[in-house]
C-alpha cells in the first residue's frame, strides 16, 4: 500500500508497505480524506516543536472502517464495518495500558487528557494517517452516518477551536477579538458564533479577513495595517471597550505579547497557536487589570461528539473551508508548494 513519510525537513518519500496488523482494541481503516494542519506545514519546514524525523504525517482523517471488535470496553461507541468516522488523535495514558486512575498521570485522573504527561499525536510523535490504510485505538473513532468524508476530516481541527471557547467559558453578546483568519481561528469564530458572541477578527491578510465575513457572517474585521488596533476595536464593540476575551491562533510570538494591550481590564486571553520560544508582558499591565491568561491544547472527547452534532445540524458549515485539493500520490511533489498557493485556507488529501 502506498505510504508517504516526512523524512526530514522539505523532503517526503513515498514506498509501498506491507499491510497494517491489528491488534486486539484497534481497528484498521481506509483513508478517504486528510486535511492538511499548520502543524504538517511547519514540520515540513523543520519548525514544528516536539517533533521527530522520519514521520508519517497526518492528524484530520475522514476513514471507512475495514475491521473492528465489538467489545464495547474498546468500542465504546458501536462503530461497525463500513462505518464513516474521524479519529481523536490523542493516545494518552490508557492507550498505554495505564488504564486505572493510580497508573495515570495527574491530567488524566482530573478528565483533562488532552494534555496527558504521556501524550502521543498521530502525525506528530507517532505515525498518523498518510497512508492508504493504517489501524488505531477503536476508541478513538467517533462515526456519523450523516457527514461526508470531507466534514469528517475537518472535525478533529474544529475541535481545537471549540476547546479553547470552552475554556475562555464565553458568554452570549460579549466582545471577542480572534487574531490570526487561518482555519484554527476560523474553528474558534465558529463555536464564537454559536455562542452568540460579538466577534471581531484580526489578520493582516484582506483576503483572509474577506472570506471571515463572506464564509463565517463575521462583522468586525480590523487589520492592524489600517490604524492602531485598540482605536480599531474599541469603534467596532459598539460600546468603546476593549474585547472581554481574545483568542490568539497565530502562533507569533508578537502577535501572542500583543494581546495584553488589547484585552479589556478583568478580561481573557487564550493561546491557542504556539511557538518554540518564551512569552513575556508587563507585570503591573496584567496585575492592575487582573487578566487571566489561558492556554489551549488540543481538545476533548466531548468536543468531537458536540462538533458533529453542530455539523449535523447545520449549525457549522465547512464547504467553503475547502480551497485546495491533491492525492496522495502527488504529496512529495506538491506539498512543499501549498503554503504559497493563493487564496489557501484549507488543502484537502484524497488517496
Amino acid at each position: 500500500m502506498l505510504t508517504i513519510t516526512l523524512d526530514t525537513p522539505g523532503s517526503f518519500s513515498a514506498a509501498d508497505t506491507p499491510e497494517p496488523t491489528r491488534k486486539p482494541g484497534e481497528a484498521l481503516v481506509r483513508l478517504h480524506r486528510l486535511g492538511v494542519c499548520g502543524t504538517d506545514l511547519h514540520a515540513f519546514t523543520g519548525k514544528q516543536p516536539f517533533f521527530d524525523y522520519p514521520r508519517i504525517l497526518g492528524h484530520e482523517l475522514g476513514v471507512e472502517v475495514l475491521k473492528i471488535d465489538a467489545d464495547p470496553k474498546t468500542n465504546p461507541r458501536g462503530v461497525k464495518a463500513g462505518d464513516r468516522c474521524c479519529i481523536a488523535p490523542l493516545l494518552t495514558c490508557a492507550h498505554t495500558g495505564k488504564t486505572s486512575a493510580s497508573d495515570q498521570c495527574i491530567a488524566c485522573r482530573r478528565g483533562k487528557t488532552n494534555c496527558c504527561e504521556n501524550i502521543a499525536v498521530l502525525g506528530v510523535h507517532t505515525d498518523g494517517g498518510m497512508r492508504e490504510r493504517f489501524v488505531v485505538p477503536a476508541a478513538n473513532l467517533y462515526p456519523s452516518a450523516a457527514l461526508s468524508y470531507d466534514q469528517l476530516a475537518l472535525v478533529e481541527t474544529l475541535c481545537i477551536g471549540g476547546h479553547a471557547v470552552d475554556r475562555a467559558q464565553v458568554e452570549a453578546d460579549e466582545f471577542v477579538l480572534v487574531i490570526g483568519a487561518g482555519p484554527i481561528g476560523l474553528t474558534a469564530v465558529q463555536f464564537l458564533r454559536a455562542a452568540g458572541a460579538n466577534v471581531a477578527v484580526m489578520d493582516l491578510s484582506d483576503e483572509r479577513l474577506a472570506f471571515c465575513r463572506d464564509a463565517a457572517g463575521v462583522k468586525h474585521l480590523i487589520n492592524p495595517s489600517a490604524g492602531d488596533p485598540a482605536d480599531q476595536l474599541r469603534a467596532a464593540g459598539g460600546t468603546g471597550d476593549l474585547p472581554t476575551a481574545i483568542f490568539d491562533a497565530t502562533g507569533h510570538p508578537g502577535s501572542m505579547m500583543g494581546t495584553f494591550d488589547l484585552v479589556a481590564a478583568g478580561g481573557r486571553i487564550v493561546f491557542i497557536g504556539l511557538f518554540p520560544g518564551e512569552v513575556s508582558f508587563n507585570d503591573p499591565n496584567f496585575h492592575k487589570r487582573e487578566v487571566t491568561l489561558l492556554a489551549s491544547r488540543n481538545s476533548k472527547p466531548s468536543n468531537f461528539e458536540k462538533t458533529i452534532a453542530m455539523i449535523e445540524a447545520g449549525q457549522i458549515d465547512t464547504a467553503p473551508w475547502i480551497t485546495h485539493r491533491l492525492t496522495l500520490s502527488e504529496v512529495p511533489a506538491q506539498f512543499g508548494g501549498l503554503a504559497q498557493q493563493p487564496g489557501l485556507i484549507k488543502a484537502m488529501i484524497q488517496p
